[in-house]
């Protein structure tokens, strides 16, 4: 089964912040799991999400870099902590905190990839947004899917160079200062 990716309406969907949003992949980001919430949360039915490619659920906000990050990062088996904006079924966006992991076998081989969302605090999203926006400024002077994310990465490192840190870093300060302001 084929499925079409929406188109964003504008609506915004939450979930509830004791909930976590679970789905697990093969390698190449096909989704062989996915828990209730994360069908409920997402719009589609466990059918439609089994065996389609997460990317799914990407956003067209969501800046390309930082998936090209993401997949770097656990593609070396590091796991990885990200802000990521998704879209539903219907065309809703919605935010996570994804925690993201490789799945490895009993020869030490990466089998696929393991991801629990949780709600992130509005003063989290409103940390990363600025430099989102900018990410996607770079991709969007770029016709071409491979140059729009070297801009995109290339406008991440200069990002992150003027704060002095990593991705990372970046994503734990802001949900440290997150906490402190609730």
């Amino acid at each position: 089964m084929t499925l079409t990716r929406p188109v964003p309406t504008g609506a915004t969907r939450s979930f509830g912040a004791e909930e976590i949003i679970v789905s697990k992949t093969d390698t190449r980001g096909h989704i062989t799991y996915a828990n209730d919430v994360f069908v409920r949360v997402s719009g589609y039915s466990e059918a439609e999400l089994i065996g389609a490619p997460h990317s799914i659920l990407r956003h067209p906000d969501m800046p390309r870099a930082v998936f090209s990050y993401l997949w770097e990062t656990i593609a070396a088996g590091r796991e990885v902590f990200a802000y990521v904006l998704n879209l539903a079924a219907d065309g809703a966006a919605y935010w996570v905190l994804a925690h993201i992991t490789a799945t490895w076998d009993a020869s030490g081989r990466i089998v696929g990839y393991h991801s629990n969302r949780r709600w992130p605090s509005p003063a989290g999203v409103a940390a990363v947004a600025p430099m989102y926006a900018r990410l996607r400024e770079a991709e969007r002077r770029e016709s071409s899917a491979r140059a729009q994310v070297a801009a995109g990465r290339a406008a991440l490192d200069a990002a992150l160079a003027e704060l002095g840190m990593g991705y990372d870093e970046l994503v734990w300060s802001v949900i440290n200062s997150a906490e402190r302001a609730a």
